[in-house]
């Protein structure tokens, strides 16, 4: 099958670098790249001019205006773009250990969607790996959070992949799904802006639909960069937003990916 990787990004050029990098540097390369930028400057346009020169993959790049926190556009934007059987959706301030796309598409199953886990640099590791630009990161480095998810181990990650029935922990940080799924639940819901939430719903209306969860565990390994805390103004919203969604069971969202379809 055919690998789309779709990475967000807004406004951090030196860790969407890492993020190319370590997507160049897989077992088991995508197919295409597809960064969803929302409203980054031109240095993450230069970035990517440069890094598709010499890609060993094409790279497409899906800007929309700085209006403040819209990843649910964005990401429609990139799916509707996409032209792999399979998404896996990461984020910009995420570095894959080299067998992360490799697990993703082995543990691809037809009514599943699928939530990867992630190690949490702390600030010094993430200022190290920034200067050196090193992808090695391990398991027994210092500062690293949930460090637990830089052990890869798919034995026992076979054992733990069953059905899971709960909405907690979604992320799409480290999260494959059938393009024909999330186009049957029209993709994420844009009423979502500024941060949260906007992962979950769509994760609940896949689940509405009839899409099973699995969790990826000790495989599809990622580590995630440190930064600040985003602003959590629209929580209350978003989470109202969400809430709706579960209590009526909805599979489908009014404004979302048959925005950017093209008929």
């Amino acid at each position: 099958m055919k690998l789309s990787l779709i990475i967000t990004t807004c406004n951090w050029p030196a860790a969407l670098d890492l993020a190319l990098r370590s997507a160049a540097d897989q077992t088991r390369r995508p197919d295409q790249v597809i960064v969803a930028d929302d409203g980054s400057a031109d240095d993450t346009r230069q970035l990517l001019a440069a890094f598709a020169r010499t890609a060993p993959f094409p790279v497409r790049h899906c800007w929309q205006e700085n209006l403040g926190f819209r990843a649910a556009r964005i990401r429609n934007q990139a799916v509707a773009r996409a032209n792999g059987d399979y998404l896996i959706l990461m984020d910009g301030d995420i570095v894959l250990e080299k067998h992360c796309l490799q697990d993703h598409e082995d543990c691809a199953r037809p009514g599943f969607f699928v939530q990867g886990s992630r190690a949490l640099l702390g600030p010094a590791r993430t200022r190290q790996l920034l200067t050196d630009r090193d992808l090695k990161i391990s398991l027994f480095d210092a500062d690293i959070d949930n460090r637990k998810n830089l052990l890869r181990w798919p034995l026992l990650s076979c054992l733990l992949a069953g059905p899971v029935g709960h909405l907690r922990s979604i992320r799409t940080c480290n999260f494959g799904v059938w393009r024909a799924d999330a186009i049957a639940v029209n993709g994420f819901n844009e009423d979502f802006q500024g941060w949260g939430r906007e992962d979950s719903e769509f994760a609940a209306r896949l689940r509405n639909f009839g899409i099973k969860r699995r969790n990826l565990r000790f495989r599809g390994l990622a580590a995630h960069l440190h930064h600040g805390q985003s602003p959590r103004l629209d929580l209350a919203k978003n989470d109202a937003l969400l809430a709706t969604t579960i209590q009526e069971g909805r599979t489908w969202c009014d404004n979302g990916l048959a925005n950017h379809l093209t008929p």
